[in-house]
């Protein structure tokens, strides 16, 4: 016995293993339709970005004044301003990073509820084959797990990636200033990042989205074998050892792609302070 329903989860399964779609202009163009909305909150987060990422470069500019200027000089009143600078500067930034979450956390969860309305809303409107042929579990797993991880794409990896090229851009222009002749050597060994970084990004990629399809899997096995229908199926045949294998398995399979997932991810990490500590 097989509770199975088919056709449209195997396009969206063939879909997605044979081909990728780009990242194109009417692609961002309706991203840009949910984000919208929140344009004003998006500059405040932007501005408490720059502000953040301005202070902490900030920081080693006192130090360095403070080694090689306030002590030798033996000036007091320098030494105690910068002194006074560096414990100002995290105070700050804590302050300015309670604003950032905040616009972080509204944008991130208004884009959920946005994303959860207009996809409901178009389940809504699909026919009855459509849901005589897709099971229930899938359709739960649209509404939740691929939402919440559009929303972490939204508000935390578009975050991360602007507040690293604001970084790394500010932090090279103040090494150039410093010593010109450091800034080339450390930038000699970018190749040694860029070569992982796109390998192990387009390994976390296929990780990501094997996830979501066992994720999917496991949601509609408890959604046809806990509801109603499905115990008293399961309890008339007598097919509480099958399905608990079956349920193993989908549970299994989510586990092992979660470990994977995390060993590449720290693998990658690593390699990055292996190259970070080579430039230093």
């Amino acid at each position: 016995m097989s509770f199975h329903g088919g056709g449209w989860w195997a396009y969206i399964s063939h879909d997605e293993k044979q081909e990728k779609p780009g990242v194109s202009r009417e692609l961002m163009l309706r991203v840009w339709q949910f984000a919208r909305p929140y344009k004003h909150k998006i500059a405040g987060l932007l501005i408490t970005i720059l502000l953040i990422t301005g202070l902490t470069l900030l920081s080693p500019l006192l130090l360095r004044q403070m080694i090689d200027g306030a002590i030798p000089d033996g000036n007091v009143r320098q030494l105690t301003l910068l002194a006074l600078g560096m414990v100002a500067i995290p105070l700050v930034n804590g302050g300015i990073g309670v604003w950032q979450r905040k616009y972080n956390s509204e944008i991130g969860e208004g884009v959920i509820y946005d994303l959860r309305r207009a996809l409901y809303e178009h389940m809504q409107r699909m026919s009855l084959r459509f849901f005589t042929e897709t099971r229930t579990g899938e359709l739960m797993s649209r509404l939740n797990n691929d939402v919440i991880g559009a929303q972490r794409a939204i508000s935390d990896t578009i975050v991360t990636i602007i507040s690293n090229i604001i970084a790394l851009v500010g932090t090279l222009a103040i090494m150039l200033v410093l010593d010109w002749r450091l800034t080339l050597l450390g930038l000699a060994i970018l190749p040694l990042f860029i070569l992982p970084a796109r390998r192990v990004g387009r390994r976390l990629r296929v990780l990501r989205r094997q996830s979501m399809e066992y994720s999917a899997e496991m949601n509609a096995t408890m959604n046809e074998t806990l509801n109603v229908s499905g115990a008293l199926l399961v309890k008339l045949f007598g097919r509480e050892r099958q399905e608990l294998d079956r349920f193993s398995r989908d549970a299994e399979q989510v586990r092992d792609i979660g470990i994977e997932s995390a060993v590449v991810g720290r693998t990658f990490f690593m390699m990055l302070s292996v190259v970070g500590a080579v430039g230093t």
